[in-house]
């Protein structure tokens, strides 16, 4: 008898690899490159950063930046290079401004009154029958009476 072909189980990786990597320069500095993606044979420089917070700050920055821009290190025309190397000098300028804050280990706060999610507000509101009451003598403090 014929046996069921089943299709090989696919294996689930539990987090991605980032395309991103570290590597020691000179006088304790970090260098990050991008691994080779398209037609490039060896890794892409991205940037220098004086210690290790601000290049894996940089690396969280490229992330972003390329999460938005899907293919920007596989362009090979002139004008995608340009691109990339605006897009790599924003970035590192961002994380250059942003080094006393990255050295000193502090998160971005976030402002106080946005809360994310769409989570509605529990609790009585306007209109649902839920109104103050004052006391029936009509005296504004309720421990007077």
């Amino acid at each position: 008898m014929t046996e069921k072909k089943r299709r090989p189980s696919k294996k689930r990786v539990a987090a991605s690899k980032s395309p991103y990597f570290l590597q020691p320069g000179k006088q304790g500095a970090v260098t990050v490159f991008r691994r080779p993606a398209g037609n490039r044979i060896d890794a892409k420089l991205c940037g220098t950063m004086p210690s290790r917070a601000m290049a894996l700050a940089l690396v969280k920055q490229l992330e972003r930046a390329e999460s938005v821009v899907h293919d920007l290190f596989l362009e090979a025309t002139d004008d995608g290079i340009e691109a990339l190397e605006a897009v790599l000098e924003a970035c590192r300028q961002s994380v250059t401004r942003r080094a006393p804050a990255i050295e000193a280990g502090v998160t971005t706060p976030r402002p106080a009154g946005k809360r994310r999610g769409r989570g509605r507000r529990r609790g009585s509101r306007r209109g649902d029958g839920a109104e103050p009451t004052e006391p029936a003598d009509g005296s504004a403090d309720p421990s007077a009476a």
